[in-house]
């Protein structure tokens, strides 16, 4: 006999009712980014006509007798990056580029490289055919030297020809997972239930899934595989149900964050966060919530502004009276990217996170999700998280 989950009375979600009334009065007023802002994704013969005229370029550069390059937006440059609430951090339209020569020794083999994988995208492309990125170092493992080479190069092909990822027939590997109240079609027309007592990996095609159906109230984004493995084993989709759990495992990759970008834009549900209080994991919230700089060109797909930090908030180190000798004093590298962080243009409209960022660099300490479990084994899921939920404990 098939399990229904059965979630609190319908008079706990009240506040979070509310609170999805004013996301949704907030779309209204125009506070969401204009349709058609962002990365569309292009047919098959728009990028290889975009690929042929490159080679083109260099081919008469090379007619002239004169050394071919790449003109490459900046992506590591804040001076190209613009910060507007509704989007995050994105790139200018007019932002200042890099060369990669052929005729200069220290980018040379760059350039190389760099045709190297057009080469490769062209052919898939033409057959219709997908990798991995993975897929494409271990094409030549010695050459390319590491997987981040590879990664680099990709996202600058996507950036030059100004399309998504997807569009080059680049797929990464999914290391996400999803559980909660969520059914979807894959691209292949197999079903996926996220219901079950596992958790269900993120697809590695996130536009290839239609057919989403879920009754949730909200999607918590989990930042650690351990926290959310924890709150699997304490049943919590169930004793919240209806939700979605989602977690990218620490940093995530572009499928996690493409699945978040996709719930939110499919159900306008609200959105949480759940890491630990320490400059790692506000930064990794940043990134679902802002995007990255080395991502920026895609923030449009990429970014969902309306997260909220659910916990584990600096304050409540102190409120809920944690004990000193579960914290962590915060090292020389917590405190630069601390800093780093607070000086970033979206903390000058989060007036609370600058509160509780400032909390934790007074204290000199930092905390994990896991010293709740001083207070009791299992308080995250049956105190912590529900109160939070209930009452609005969220900044």
């Amino acid at each position: 006999m098939a399990f229904t989950p059965r979630g609190p009375e319908a008079s706990f979600f009240e506040v979070l009712d509310q609170h999805r009334a004013s996301l949704l009065a907030a779309l209204r007023r125009g506070g969401e980014e204009p349709a058609g802002s962002g990365m569309r994704l292009a047919s098959s013969s728009e990028v290889l006509s975009s690929i042929e005229k490159i080679i083109q370029d260099i081919v008469t550069s090379l007619a002239r007798n004169e050394a071919p390059a790449f003109t490459i937006d900046n992506r590591s440059s804040w001076e190209n990056i613009k910060f507007e609430d509704s989007v995050g951090l994105h790139m200018v339209s007019h932002c200042t580029t890099r060369k990669i020569k052929s005729d200069s020794p220290k980018s040379v083999k760059n350039f190389a490289l760099i045709l190297k994988i057009f080469s490769m995208i062209y052919k898939l492309v033409q057959s219709n055919t997908y990798a991995t990125k993975r897929d494409i170092y271990y094409t030549d493992s010695q050459l390319f030297g590491n997987q981040t080479v590879v990664d680099n190069i990709i996202n600058d092909i996507s950036c030059m020809l100004k399309v998504p990822r997807r569009s080059l027939h680049i797929l990464s590997t999914s290391k996400g997972l999803i559980a909660g109240d969520l059914k979807y079609l894959e691209e292949d027309g197999t079903k996926v239930n996220c219901t079950r007592a596992t958790a269900v990996a993120v697809p590695s095609n996130i536009q290839g899934i239609q057919n989403l159906i879920t009754d949730a109230k909200f999607l918590l984004i989990v930042e650690k595989d351990a926290t959310f493995q924890r709150l699997l084993d304490d049943n919590f989709c169930n004793k919240m149900s209806p939700c979605i759990m989602v977690t990218g495992k620490g940093v995530p990759d572009l499928n996690t964050r493409l699945l978040v970008k996709k719930l939110w834009d499919t159900f306008h549900i609200p959105v949480f966060t759940l890491v630990d209080a320490d400059p790692h994991g506000i930064e990794i919230m940043c990134i679902y919530k802002y995007g990255s700089m080395a991502m920026s060109f895609e923030a449009h797909n990429l970014t969902v502004p309306a997260i909220r930090w659910l916990g584990l908030l600096p304050s409540d180190i102190k409120r809920l009276n944690i004990p000193k000798c579960t914290l962590i004093p915060l090292t020389k590298r917590d405190q630069m990217k601390l800093d780093s962080i607070l000086k970033r243009p979206y903390i000058t409209c989060q007036p609370f996170w600058r509160k509780e960022m400032e909390i934790m660099a007074d204290s000199k300490m930092k905390a994990e999700i896991q010293a709740l479990t001083f207070l009791s084994s299992d308080y995250l899921s049956r105190v912590y998280l529900p109160n939070k939920l209930k009452f609005g404990g969220w900044i």
